[in-house]
This record gives C-alpha cells, structure tokens and sequence, in this order.
C-alpha cells in the first residue's frame, strides 16, 4: 500500500512538474519569436549522439549575424532519420543582443520541447490523478455500503492473486465468497479489495459478511475486519 501511495503522488507531482516545464518552455518560445531577428543559414554538419543503443542526428548550423558575425549553433533538437542534409539551406531565428542562442525556424526546432514535455506530463499527471480519484471514489463506497448496504452472510471459497495488477513484482490476494441470492437463485462470486499479504491461514469461519448495495449486488464490500492488520 504505501508503495501505491508513493506511485499515485509521485505520478502526479512528475506530471505536473513536465507540464509546468512545458508552459515555460512554450512562454520562453514565444518570448522568443517576438525579439528574433531572420538569417539565412547552411547546415554544415549532422552532429550524432548516442543514447540508449539509439542515434540521434543534430544539425549544426553556420550564419552571418545582422552584425557580420560568422555564428555557429547546435541544434537543441535532434531526429533519426536526420531532418536536415549537410549542405541544405535553413531559416534561422536568432536574437540580436546574444546570437549563439539560435534556432532553425522549423514547427519541432521551435515547439519540440514543449510538445514532448507537454504529452510525457500529461499521460503522467492523468494516471496520478485517476489512481487517487479510483482510490478515493473506491473508499466512499466502501463506507456508503458499510453503513446503508444490506449485509449478508456468504460463503467462504478460497484466495486468488490478482496477477492483473504488480508493484515491485507483488501481485495483492484477494478473498473470494460466494452467494445465492434467495429472491433470484442466481449465483454470485464477491472479490474482496487487495491486500498485500496471504490472509489463507487466518481465514477460520466458512462464511463471510458482504456488504451489498440494496438494489444492485454488483456493488459490494467484503467484510475482512476480522483479518490482522498489515503493519
């Protein structure tokens, strides 16, 4: 448990913290764009850097300033296949106060870091934010069916792991009983909420309260107070 609370925030405080560096990415860009002076440019050489068994290709980029200054940057941006070809002309945008701090003027040269920090922070933010949400959704309920649910008294089956969710290579247990509902004769199978240790040996009695909501058994909450608790 205290490995998913550290997932769920950790999540969310990563995915925040990209989309906020996307924001200052994208302010910076068009800080940018408003002070930038115009230059033709040449690609004189495709700069690789290798990361992770992949290759990435850089453009570097030679120009004349509006001062006559021979300028030459690298690329904060790179691809594989290579974007540009050595020798390719190039529109570059630099600042005329410091014209090192040059860009090609292309759509991902410019907007590449805050697009990608943007989608990475996002899918971050969304799974951090929707595990608390399960969570916290999940809990109300339990304690709504805790206190307004019909209890009923089924009968014990057995414990599962529930190979569909792992954290740190643990898969949680589940109780399962099992339950007739007299007014329908249909049968159903309750699951109870993961725990992270094997309840089996502590498991004595052959039936089980569940908690069920009054008009619709597929909301539950399986009773395992009687279980120790998980220090």
């Amino acid at each position: 448990m205290k490995a998913i609370a550290v997932v769920k925030y950790l999540f969310t405080l990563v995915g925040f913290a990209m989309l906020a560096g996307a924001f200052f990415a994208y302010n910076s860009t068009s800080s940018f764009l408003k002070e930038a002076a115009v230059a033709d440019g040449m690609v004189v050489e495709l700069l690789a850097s290798r990361s992770d068994n992949s290759i990435t290709y850089r453009p570097v980029v030679q120009f004349m300033s509006e001062q006559g200054q021979l300028i030459e940057f690298v690329s904060a941006t790179g691809s594989n296949p290579a974007s540009y070809s050595q020798g390719e002309q190039v529109e570059v945008l630099y600042l005329p106060t410091r014209p090192s701090d040059a860009k090609i003027n292309g759509f991902f040269s410019l907007w590449g870091v805050a697009i990608i920090l943007a989608a990475i922070g996002a899918v971050f933010f969304i799974i951090g934010v929707g595990i608390i949400a399960f969570l916290s959704l999940k809990g109300r309920q339990d304690e709504m069916l805790k206190s307004s649910g019909m209890a009923i008294k089924t009968q014990y089956q057995g414990v599962e792991q529930n190979t569909a969710l792992s954290v740190n290579g643990r898969h949680p247990f589940r109780v399962l009983t099992q339950w007739q509902n007299p007014a329908t004769s249909d049968i159903h199978i309750f699951k109870s909420n993961n725990l992270w240790f094997d309840p089996s040996a502590y498991i004595k009695q052959d039936t089980i309260r569940v908690f069920i909501a009054q008009d619709n058994p597929a909301k539950y909450y399986v009773d395992l107070s009687f279980l120790p608790k998980l220090k």
